[in-house]
């Protein structure tokens, strides 16, 4: 936790916008909550699934998508695809209840930044957000 307060404080007043997007409301509102102890993360956008996902990150731009790879609409791989074309800038963070044994390597290839399994502790999620928008 301490490199997340670290990271905030080294860009006083700078704000990481995050677009929240997992089809299970209740995780995304845990995520949400857990975001907002860190005052240098806002949420501005949310998707419940892979068409809404595309649709709000194109419209919001914000540095960081937090996806799950198991989505309707269009699952998290083929929402990277599209993201990396419509919002070039945002860096993608999936948190997924895939091993990452599994789906990271893949993940990595399509142009994700980083990849987490969710159960991952919240201060390990926000430190991954400032690592991704910090590049």
């Amino acid at each position: 936790m301490l490199a997340v307060a670290d990271s905030a404080a080294e860009s006083p007043g700078r704000t990481i916008t995050v677009c929240l997007c997992d089809d299970v409301r209740e995780f995304r509102e845990l995520v949400r909550e857990g975001l907002g102890d860190d005052p240098g993360l806002s949420v501005v956008g949310e998707a419940a699934d892979g068409l809404e996902a595309i649709e709000v990150v194109a419209e919001k731009q914000p540095e960081v998508v937090l996806l799950d790879l198991s989505m309707p609409g269009k699952d998290g791989l083929e929402v990277i695809d599209v993201l990396r074309e419509r919002s070039p800038e945002s860096r993608i963070v999936v948190l997924s209840a895939f091993a990452a044994a599994r789906m990271e390597q893949v993940v990595l290839e399509r142009g994700g930044f980083r990849y987490l399994e969710k159960g991952t502790p919240l201060a390990e999620i926000r430190r991954a957000i400032h690592e991704a928008a910090a590049g």
